[in-house]
């Protein structure tokens, strides 16, 4: 059942990946005589031109390799990456969410990354990744992939803004109480002392960022997953889900620390306007680059009593080869072992180094707020891996979204959220 898919999404999407193949075959013809590279990415923005950054140095210092770096629409990239592998043109490295593997695994996508060591003998150093990060790119026992970073979920908070209430330690770090209250009463003091146009709390009121913090709170009480051990079943702790919801369902309405019909959270804590926020670290950037906002970062608050967040990871995934091809399959695990040991270039992103001995180099350490972001990497709860992810998460968020306008009860939508999962699994076809 594996390769239906991927000839059933080739034929979709035979046309568009035709145009992105010509384009490759076009770029290659400039490397003669070196072995050729095509690695298809995602990145937009900053993220595109870090990762480029990196190829170009990696191209510079490796005479004998070329690295062509296609940069894809990352609204098409993953129907894009199956049709080409189906069509028999896949890229000799690619980028792919963790998240993402399980499914593209399923779909007979991704070799395995030690069959590709056995042949090639190319030594990688399993040790220097973070364990946390690596054992979610782990599969049945085998590696499928090569972990760059992990993005997680943060607390910023405006420094000005929390001095001012007197909510700043010596170091200049937020205090914040235990507990739900001791994180109620940052917030209550933040409101009774900021300007009447500043809100304590800036987060979108629907879609990623509030499901983010959701999956955060449920895992921080100590929830075991999602989905069952066995993948077979919904393992949703409905009481944990719950609590999770209504505490932050209540920060909009109850307390109102956080405003409504917000049209760009991003931008109310940026042109401050709002005390906290919590995203991605990928903000990171556009914080630093704001004149005039003297901001900190923080893993998100421990309220739930255990420490942990939400994130994902860029991995380099090395998809099946219709000829594979040893030479390019070793200049490819170089490549990527160059990627992964050079993370510090990459760490400007906002991203964290999933090799942890970049979290040493100076180029690293000289970066702002990256030292607290290293402590986070440990925490960030993965999710199981199930090739029904992608379905599930689009349940929560749509069921979530109920939540947060006010709509439906969290009892209400678990209940629903819980008959999805378990009628997706139960009629799933990627087994």
């Amino acid at each position: 059942m594996k390769r239906v898919f991927v000839v059933l999404l080739c034929s979709i999407a035979l046309f568009s990946f035709s145009t992105a193949c010509s384009t490759a075959g076009s770029t290659s013809e400039s490397a003669k005589g070196k072995i050729t590279l095509q690695y298809w990415t995602l990145f937009g923005g900053g993220d595109a031109e870090y990762m480029q950054q990196i190829v170009d140095k990696f191209n510079k210092t490796h005479p004998n390799i070329h690295v062509n770096n296609m940069q894809l629409d990352s609204t098409q990239y993953y129907t894009k990456l199956v049709s080409g592998v189906a069509a028999g043109r896949s890229p000799d490295v690619a980028i792919s969410h963790i998240t993402m593997m399980p499914e593209l695994e399923n779909l007979g996508i991704l070799s395995p990354v030690d069959d590709i060591i056995n042949e090639t003998k190319v030594n990688v150093k399993w040790d220097d990744f973070n364990q946390n990060i690596l054992k979610s790119s782990i599969f049945n026992g085998e590696h499928y992939s090569l972990p760059i970073d992990t993005h997680p979920f943060v607390m910023f908070y405006n420094k000005k803004y929390l001095k001012e209430a007197g909510l700043l330690d010596a170091s200049g770090n937020p205090i914040i109480g235990k507990g739900p209250d001791g994180f109620l009463n940052f917030l209550q003091q933040l409101k009774e002392k900021l300007p009447d146009d500043v809100a304590p709390f800036s987060l979108s009121n629907g879609g990623d960022d509030p499901y983010r913090l959701w999956w955060a709170l449920y895992f921080q009480q100590g929830a075991e997953g999602i989905v069952s051990k066995d993948l077979q079943r919904s393992a949703l702790d409905m009481d944990k889900a719950i609590k999770a919801a209504q505490f932050i369902k209540d920060l909009y309405f109850k307390q109102k620390f956080i405003p409504r019909n917000i049209a760009d959270f991003y931008q109310m804590f940026q042109t401050q306007k709002a005390a906290i926020t919590m995203t991605g670290v990928w903000a990171t950037g556009t914080w630093a680059s704001t004149k005039g906002l003297d901001f900190g970062a923080m893993n998100i608050p421990n309220i739930f009593g255990k420490q942990v967040t939400w994130g994902d990871s860029h991995n380099l995934i090395f998809p099946v080869q219709k000829n594979p091809d040893p030479k390019k399959q070793k200049a490819a695990l170089e490549f990527a072992k160059f990627v992964e040991e050079n993370g510090q270039m990459w760490a400007q992103a906002g991203h964290v180094p999933a090799n942890t001995t970049n979290w040493d180099k100076p180029d690293f350490t000289k970066l702002p707020y990256r030292k607290e972001y290293t402590k986070v990497a440990s925490t960030v709860a993965f999710p199981r891996q199930t090739a029904e992810f992608g379905g599930i998460k689009d349940f929560m968020m749509e069921d979530l979204d109920t939540i947060w306008n006010g709509s439906v009860s969290p009892e209400r939508a678990f209940k629903k959220l819980n008959n999805q999962i378990n009628d997706l699994l139960k009629n799933s076809i990627l087994k």
